[in-house]
């Protein structure tokens, strides 16, 4: 999987939940990037619900850490019991503990509560460099390992924990990792963010047949940036997140190693503190400024314009010699397609969520059937009309219906949209071509050209690519990705509809 192609699947969990309870026990970190703060929005980005027990306070931030504070134990076995005594706890992330007694509750804890997923993050060290575990207390971590799922130690924490030097290459690595998850019984993610190169692999350690295999690498690009706080403490509450519904590491690993990437890939973007700063957690979760969507949409409505503007029938409109059984053609079917049109409206003002916009759509319904078929029923009595859905009409109109029977108010925006914006679009071109030509007398299609240049008209369009724009940054990713393609489709409609009275030229 590619950064390009990712955007965050969430499966149902193992346990049938949508929402995964995982707990983080772990240390503050004010500054946010790292610790509690990290995992709580780690959790959030992969659709779980995040609780925390603090083990330790901190005095840091992008620089590095100033002053750790270690809570009395007791206060930290209340938390727990809080927690655990009402809540159901679907995964545990187990990060900062500070000291000995600190980690020996933890243990005690964790052996009567016995939770489904529990990752272990051996945090012994900074990334500043900074130490985050008593040199007193690295006994009393490695008696508490065995109780973990998952390890999730860097290169340093690595060589720490199994009392040997760091690891200078890939393979030595790999090979500290087998000899852990030996000793511990338990899988180990090797993580290669330490060493140099413009590779950065990690790899999934399991010697006693749990994995498909005893190691499971995957490959990922290093990423040139100095704000790579919490990184480590991202990583393993999102696997435990996602471990809650997988239940299966290497399927979990592949879910949250692009993520964690395209957290680094944006991670310059925050501007947060003058150090090594955090992480970017929601970089998947685009928020739209007021605008944006609406100038996503605009490029795909310019391919489709180009294309209208170049057809025989909107020539043949704007120099006033297109064939009447051509246009009479077009008058039918426009009939047909406003029919079907107001009923979408109608949809969209029943589906909107403010009054306004309910004002709006069910107006805009009422004038497609009182004032637009009005003009067409009145241009059409004093001309012979091609009869019966053509099926370009038909195809439009069935579009526009399954979008509404979507129920997704964003959708039926995105749908109807191109009905507005490419009509205002090519009336007012067409019309000021007729302005601009001294408008012609005995144009025979001139009040045509003047109703869809009516300034009401275009005020009206305005509020159509407002409603959307506004509808689509309260959307998901999904949703946005689902209403580019509805509307992509119905400006292709629009041109196919504009195309298709050319048969009669």
């Amino acid at each position: 999987m590619t950064l390009s192609s990712y955007s965050p699947v969430y499966p149902l969990a193992v346990s049938g939940r949508e929402t995964p309870r995982v707990l983080s026990i772990a240390g503050s970190d004010p500054s946010g990037g790292a610790g509690i703060q990290a995992d709580l929005k780690s959790i959030a980005a992969h659709g779980g619900y995040g609780m925390a027990a603090l083990t330790a306070l901190t005095a840091q931030n992008t620089k590095g850490v100033s002053a750790v504070h270690v809570p009395p134990v007791e206060f930290l076995r209340l938390q727990l019991e809080a927690i655990s005594t009402d809540i159901a706890i679907d995964a545990v992330k187990i990060g900062m503990l500070g000291d000995a007694a600190v980690i020996d509750e933890v243990r005690r804890w964790l052996e009567q509560v016995r939770p489904a997923v529990v990752v272990l993050d051996p945090v012994m060290v900074a990334t500043s460099g900074d130490r985050l575990l008593q040199g007193s207390a690295e006994s009393a971590l490695r008696a508490l390992l065995p109780l973990a799922d998952l390890i999730t130690p860097n290169l340093p924490e690595l060589a720490m924990l199994l009392g040997e030097a760091e690891a200078a290459d890939w393979a030595s690595a790999l090979d500290q990792g087998k000899r852990l998850a030996a000793e511990c019984g338990n899988t180990v993610l090797v993580k290669g963010g330490h060493l140099a190169g413009s590779e950065c692999p990690d790899a999934l350690v399991n010697t006693s047949g749990l994995l498909s295999q005893d190691v499971i690498e995957v490959a990922g690009p290093r990423v040139d940036t100095q704000n790579s706080h919490g990184t480590g403490c991202s990583l393993s509450s999102a696997l435990a997140t996602v471990q809650a519904r997988t239940g299966d590491w290497e399927v979990s690993l592949r879910e949250v190693k692009p993520w964690l990437l395209g957290a680094l890939l944006k991670a310059d973007s925050l501007e947060v503190g003058l150090g090594n700063g955090p992480v970017h957690h929601f970089h998947h979760q685009r928020v739209l400024r007021r605008g944006d969507f609406a100038a996503t949409l605009w490029k795909e409505a310019t391919v489709e314009l180009e294309a209208i503007y170049k057809l025989g029938f909107i020539e043949g409109l704007k120099s006033g010699k297109l064939p009447e059984a051509a246009f009479n053609y077009y008058l039918a079917q426009d009939a047909i397609y406003l029919n079907g049109y107001s009923r979408v409206l109608a949809r969209a003002g029943a589906l909107a969520p403010t009054e306004e916009e309910q004002l709006f759509w069910v107006k805009a319904s009422q004038q497609c059937l009182e004032v637009e078929s009005e003009l067409h029923r009145n241009w059409l009595s004093t001309r012979e009309a091609s009869s019966g859905t053509g099926p370009v009409t038909k195809s439009y109109v069935d579009h526009l219906l399954a979008a509404s029977a979507s129920g997704s108010y964003s959708l039926v925006l995105a749908a109807i949209l191109p009905c507005y914006w490419l009509y205002a679009e090519v009336g007012q071109k067409l019309n000021a071509a007729f302005v601009e030509a001294g408008s012609p007398a005995g144009h025979p299609y001139a009040d045509w050209l003047r109703t869809y240049a009516d300034e009401d008209f275009a005020a009206a369009t305005r509020n159509a690519i407002n409603f959307t724009d506004a509808a689509a940054a309260a959307a998901s990713e999904g949703e946005r990705a689902a209403m580019v393609e509805a509307f992509a489709l119905s400006c292709r409609y629009e041109t196919a509809f504009f195309d298709a009275p050319g048969v009669f030229a």
